[in-house]
């Protein structure tokens, strides 16, 4: 019989792949011409909906107040407006796999803000991971054929906001807490109260679409896109509560490399040695900034808190 760890390690590395899935598939999306707000808003109601429809239950006896209400407001403009409208912005121009690598840079960017917030502690090893991840970059943006065309380094700190702001997003959940909500309900919170600010932002500035017959291959990928992200969301949530945080981190690892791989099988991407590099420095930097733990926990006997 399968073990426990085994069959944790297999739900990972599925997640991993899920995810990594989404970056490609949100390429093909903004190549057909939809527009960011135009994808957030139709991505948070399907996100909304079938978080209400998983969880309808538990959803009823949310508390709103306002600190619910600012965490709500938080999660929706920091983890999915202001980075979505610059990863979809980046990933117009941008190689799909190069996004995929870039996102890897979230526990880099992290380590010093956590450091200011007083969330961590300084540490040299992560230090030393933080500037891996910064020498990853570089030799995407610096060398004259790791891009397939140069005027596509504009667009690469536009592909950094995102990062940035999951970053920062953790860090304020961390310092400060989900006031009571679990993480079900702060997404779906979140989820609605960012399809309510979409909503105007896609209608005033022309982006809003609604998908009509005969549909073309980006509402397939928008509508798997978006259900294939709140569902591995629910999953490592899951994931945190069953194996603990430090384990359901490891997905980072799985997220990067599967989006490559899925760029290239789903777009025929091709990548110069220097972007291999930079997937390499990329991976031993997560590895020496992701945490640790100062003692081995049993799986299973982490919780998660809102």
């Amino acid at each position: 019989m399968m073990s426990e760890r085994a069959r944790l390690t297999g739900f990972l590395l599925l997640l991993g792949c899920g995810w990594g899935l989404t970056t490609p598939l949100i390429k093909i999306t903004v190549t057909a011409g939809y527009q960011p707000f135009g994808i957030i808003f139709w991505q948070m109601l399907i996100g909304a909906v079938l978080l209400g429809v998983l969880r309808w239950r538990q959803m009823g006896r949310m508390p709103v107040t306002a600190k619910t209400l600012a965490v709500w407001l938080m999660i929706a403009t920091i983890g999915t407006l202001i980075p979505g409208t610059a990863s979809y912005r980046a990933a117009f121009h941008l190689p799909s796999g190069i996004m995929s690598i870039v996102i890897a840079t979230i526990p880099m960017m992290a380590f010093p803000i956590a450091l200011a917030l007083g969330n961590d502690h300084f540490s040299i090893r992560r230090l030393a991971g933080l500037c891996l991840g910064l020498i990853g970059v570089g030799l995407i943006a610096l060398p004259e054929a790791s891009l397939p065309e140069r005027a596509m380094i504009a667009f690469l700190p536009l592909a950094l906001v995102a990062p940035l702001c999951y970053a920062c997003e953790g860090n304020i959940v961390a310092r400060w807490g989900t006031a009571g909500l679990d993480p079900f309900q702060a997404l779906f919170g979140a989820s609605a109260i960012g399809t309510v600010i979409a909503l105007p932002i896609a209608l005033g500035s022309g982006q809003f679409f609604v998908p009509a017959a005969p549909f073309i291959l980006a509402d397939f990928t928008l509508l798997v896109g978006s259900i294939v992200h709140v569902l591995v969301y629910a999953g490592y949530v899951w994931l945190i509560a069953r194996a603990g945080s430090v384990f359901a981190g490891q997905v980072s690892y799985v997220v990067t490399g599967s989006g490559v791989f899925w760029a290239m099988l789903l777009l025929g991407e091709t990548y110069s040695i220097w972007v291999w590099l930079a997937l390499l420095c990329m991976g031993i930097g997560l590895s020496l900034v992701q945490p640790r733990l100062a003692e081995p926990t049993p799986l299973g006997e982490t919780k998660v808190h809102g």
